[in-house]
């Protein structure tokens, strides 16, 4: 699932942005990010039916089969999603069908038991309103951090 977040304010973060190095730009947005999303990775755990395991994770990349998405190089992407400790995160996540061998042989199905959803539904509102302000958080430190090196 792939969420476009549009919110108020963007010019603004822009106009800050350009007063950091090219290089520095997309860190401070993919830790403002990272930093965001940390409360549905830990919400999507606590809700998770193997407790104590950490299935869910915040990371920039995706696991190795996942889908890759070809964002355009302007673009930073933050992943919320299952971690190697649970690669079969997604079947208890969505559930499956009734599944056979070859032979014919049922060997089950597996009723849907979300965590991750109720996890984003329960913070969505709380993100979107804070990313901008975490965003500037981060501009502002990286700008301190420079300061202070003399850069």
């Amino acid at each position: 699932m792939k969420s476009v977040l549009n919110f108020a304010g963007v010019d603004e973060i822009d106009d800050s942005l350009a007063a950091l190095p090219r290089a520095a730009r997309k860190p401070v947005i993919r830790r403002a990010l990272k930093k965001q999303l940390k409360p549905v990775a830990r919400e999507a755990n606590n809700l998770w039916a193997g407790a104590g395991q950490e299935a869910f994770g915040v990371s920039e990349k995706l696991r190795q089969g996942q889908p890759k998405v070809s964002p355009s190089n302007t673009a930073v992407t933050m992943y919320v999603g299952s971690t190697e400790a649970a690669p079969h995160a997604h079947l208890i996540e969505f559930g499956t069908e009734p599944r056979y061998h070859k032979s014919g042989k049922y060997v089950g199905a597996v009723a849907p038991d979300p965590s991750l959803g109720p996890a984003w539904d329960a913070h969505k509102d709380q993100i979107l309103s804070g990313i901008a302000s975490e965003i500037g958080k981060e501009i502002e430190a990286t700008l301190n951090r420079r300061g202070a090196r003399g850069r």
